[in-house]
């Protein structure tokens, strides 16, 4: 997308890449992102994050995956249904201070948005993204034991099981992504 495009549409750092899906698009997380994300976020939804979270919590949450934008040059992308411009979710790398590698991960904010491949196609655009723009190709994913739905996505993608450790939000899985060629 050209950067007038970004512009005209509202898109911070036009040099940052969006991703476009045949469905979807992909962008660096923008304010007028965060009241659908903090809806998510301070729902019963967010159990398997560990919620739900106050707004406060939400906040620091989103504003910390955007700026992993300026600090690491890559992130979380927002999720943007094309046909409905409606923001669904995030798939991106996850890389703050604390955790070891980058990790592939992806969530949809609403049920609604489930069952229809949209997790599947950002996060095979977010893997191919990260590994052409940025070498980031290998990277792994945690999922909880419990989380079966993350776990066959994981799988149908390519991803193999390789271990468990210990997070700082519990113990969990570890998938390996096939390295995407640069």
């Amino acid at each position: 997308m050209a950067a007038a495009q970004h512009k005209a549409q509202g898109l911070p750092l036009p040099d940052a890449p969006v991703l476009e899906t045949e469905r979807l698009l992909l962008h660096v997380p923008q304010l007028s992102d965060f009241e659908v994300f903090a809806t998510f976020y301070t729902s019963p939804r967010a159990e398997s994050l560990g919620g739900p979270f106050d707004r406060k919590e939400a906040w620091s949450d989103f504003a910390s995956a955007a700026g992993q934008w300026l600090l690491r040059g890559y992130g979380f992308w927002e999720i943007t249904e094309r046909e409905t411009g409606a923001n669904i979710g995030r798939a991106g790398i996850y890389h703050p201070d604390f955790w070891p590698e980058p990790e592939l991960g992806w969530m949809l904010y609403g049920n609604e948005h489930e069952g229809r491949g949209i997790a599947q196609e950002a996060a095979i655009a977010a893997r191919d993204g990260a590994s052409r723009r940025f070498g980031i190709t290998a990277p792994m994913s945690s999922i909880e034991a419990t989380n079966t739905r993350s776990i066959a996505l994981a799988t149908r993608i390519g991803a193999t099981r390789d271990g468990e450790w210990e997070t700082p939000y519990g113990p969990m899985l570890r998938f390996r992504h096939q390295t995407v060629p640069a």
